[in-house]
């Protein structure tokens, strides 16, 4: 694989210079300071799921600033990693905390998450639109069901992942237009992502947060 090769896959970016993204790649802070904002409410739970999912917050600001700086096939591998590492832990969270799945089950459950994307991103992929975010587009869906799961269970939680669901939708949306839009706009709009992603998981982060603190979770409390 060619790890240094060159990716140019967004409106902002005109020329292989570091800075060629400035909008891009500032935006990131929006990760840095959801999570800087979500460790200081999580510091004190006793709820280690809830740090991991803070580090790797903020690990997805420092991947997604070294890609829209760097923008090469490493930094890609960065900035994708951390995403991919935040969705799985947090549907481990989902499936274990949320849904009450103990043991092997909540292992088993969170392993379906691997064939749902590869199941569920080809059909994206033959959508009009959507096949430019085809990749994500499963993950709305994905916490919508959760919270259809949840309704009768935990509606707060419920509607939190529903509130959630249509943030990401929104935030997608963006992503996806940024091409689109170049002729008309030449910063695009992939910045507009990062902040509603920032805000996005930084909720995400909460949600868990309540939802452990609530009378349902009172048996989890300190995992």
């Amino acid at each position: 694989m060619e790890w240094m090769r060159t990716i140019d896959g967004y409106c902002e970016r005109m020329d292989p210079g570091y800075w060629a993204e400035p909008l891009n790649a500032v935006t990131n802070a929006a990760f840095l300071i959801a999570a800087a904002i979500m460790w200081v409410r999580v510091r004190h739970s006793g709820l280690g799921l809830a740090h991991t999912l803070v580090i790797l917050l903020a690990g997805i600001g420092v991947g997604s600033y070294l890609f829209h700086t760097h923008a090469q096939v490493w930094a890609a591998f960065a900035d994708s990693g951390f995403i991919a590492m935040f969705c799985v832990v947090y549907v481990f969270a989902i499936n274990r905390d949320y849904l009450g799945l103990r043991g092997w089950r909540a292992y088993g459950a969170t392993g379906l998450f691997i064939p749902y994307v590869v199941a569920t991103v080809p059909i994206f992929s033959m959508l009009p639109f959507f096949q430019i975010s085809s990749g994500y587009w499963p993950l709305p869906l994905l916490l919508g069901l959760y919270g259809l799961a949840l309704r009768q269970r935990a509606p707060a939680t419920a509607r939190g992942l529903w509130a959630a669901t249509g943030l990401v939708c929104v935030s997608l949306i963006f992503r996806s237009l940024d091409e689109t839009l170049c002729a008309v706009n030449p910063l695009g709009t992939h910045f507009v992502w990062h902040i509603l992603n920032g805000v996005l998981l930084g909720w995400l982060i909460e949600v868990y947060l309540r939802h452990m603190r609530g009378p349902l979770a009172a048996p989890l409390r300190g995992r």
